[in-house]
Order: C-alpha cells, then sequence, then structure tokens
C-alpha cells in the first residue's frame, strides 16, 4: 500500500478546482486535470473526495509535499494499483485476520486487560455480527488458528468493495494493525481515529506507566495525522 516517496517541488499552479465530469470528478490545476503517475486521469467517485483533494492541493505552500497529501496518494493507487491487486489485498485483510491486534489480549495486569477488551470486544462482536468474521481471541502474541470461514467472509467483503473502499480498507489494516479495525471504520460502525486510538491502548497505558517517549510520541502523531486523513476518506466516499 505504500507508494514512493516524492520530495517536495515548486508550487507551479495558482488554482485547485473540482470539475464534474460525465462519469465522475476530478481536480484541476490552473484549468488542468490531474493524472495519476500511471498518467491515468484522476477520475474520483463522489464529489466530496474530489473537493478534499482539492483542499488539500490548495492548502499547499510554495513546495508541494505530495507525501503529506494522503488523500491524493490514496486516489493514485485506487486508480494506478488496486484493480490489478484485488484478490491479493483481499488475501492480505485475510492474513490482517489471522494475527489481527484486537483478537491479542495481554495476560496482564488486570488494568490493561479491562482497558483492551472494553475498546475491543465491541469490535470483535460487531465483526461477528455484521460481517460473518468471528475471530478466536488469544492471551499474549502467539497467534491461534482462526476459523477458515471467516476468513472466507473477510476476503468476500473485502472483494465486496470498489476499488477506493478496498484502497482505504488495506490502508487502514496497516495503520491499525488490525483487520477488524479497518473493516469497522470501513463500514463507519466506529470513525479512523477512534480505531486509530484503540489500536494504541497497549502503548498509551505503557506511556502511562513509564512515561511519554519524544520519539515515539511523534511517531504517533504522524500516523494520528493519517488517521484523520483516513477518516476523512471514508466520509467523503459516503
Amino acid at each position: 500500500m505504500s507508494t514512493p516517496e516524492t520530495p517536495p517541488t515548486n508550487r507551479f499552479y495558482k488554482t485547485a478546482d473540482t470539475l464534474v465530469l460525465s462519469d465522475g470528478w476530478t481536480v484541476a490545476l490552473d484549468g488542468r486535470t490531474i493524472k495519476t503517475p500511471s498518467r491515468q486521469a484522476l477520475l474520483l467517485p463522489t464529489r466530496g473526495l474530489a473537493n478534499a483533494i482539492a483542499a488539500e492541493w490548495k492548502a499547499q505552500g510554495s513546495k508541494i509535499d505530495l507525501a503529506g497529501m494522503h488523500l491524493t496518494r490514496l486516489a493514485n493507487v485506487a486508480i494506478d494499483r488496486t484493480p490489478n491487486l484485488r484478490e491479493e489485498m483481499a488475501e492480505e485483510l485475510s492474513r490482517y485476520c489471522e494475527t489481527d491486534l484486537i483478537c491479542h489480549i495481554a495476560d496482564g495486569p488486570r488494568e490493561l486487560v479491562r482497558l483492551e477488551e472494553a475498546r475491543w470486544a465491541p469490535v470483535r462482536d460487531w465483526a461477528a455480527d455484521m460481517l460473518g468474521v468471528h475471530l478466536v481471541t488469544v492471551e499474549g502474541i502467539l497467534p491461534s488458528p482462526q476459523p477458515g470461514a471467516s476468513l472466507d467472509a473477510a476476503r468476500s467483503y473485502a472483494l465486496g468493495l470498489d476499488n477506493f473502499r478496498l484502497t482505504g480498507l488495506l490502508y487502514g489494516c496497516g495503520l491499525f494493525g488490525s483487520a477488524l479495525l479497518a473493516m469497522a471504520a470501513s463500514e463507519r460502525a466506529i470513525t479512523a481515529t477512534e480505531a486509530f486510538e484503540a489500536s494504541r491502548i497497549d502503548e498509551t497505558w505503557q506511556m502511562a506507566q513509564w512515561g511519554e517517549d519524544a520519539e515515539a510520541a511523534a511517531a504517533a502523531e504522524a500516523r494520528r495525522i493519517e488517521a484523520r486523513a483516513l477518516a476523512q476518506w471514508i466520509d467523503a466516499l459516503g
């Protein structure tokens, strides 16, 4: 799901506007429509997403920082890569299910277990009830075999999504370390920012016990920004 990092370049346009097309929406810079890295049209499925991507381009200063333009990067992936990788992405979702973060419960202390289960159990129950993805929980880090029917249900769910939603789903898996949190965010059972904070319960608890590490806090904040962008992506898709 990663894309090559591009160094900042000089801003070469004055305006970024949303354009409606016969089959969707796009973004134009000084009246010229944007292309993806593979030179395809940036054809977007909703006006909301086109508006959000146009806002990213408007917000750039004298330098264009594509690495920080998360919505544009996700759209590029959805158009250039996802159509040819759908089966592989569905399989990747099932692999996340096999080692899903929120199925690995701490073996102590009791306070941490209580915090985990207060946030994680409702998401596991939701996935089982709504998507047929019922995963087994374990104590500690060693995984347990998961029901084949649940892994099949996860694959089917992924393949039922359009390319833009599938792109967001797999992005969420990597961000949260959890297929269940990513699916819940994709279906808006929880927000992507809520999913991100739920994925950090262990880190947050450890930080409360031993203090905050500046480097770890900076890394977490960078990922939190990505979670906010994913929330915007999901909401813009409707």
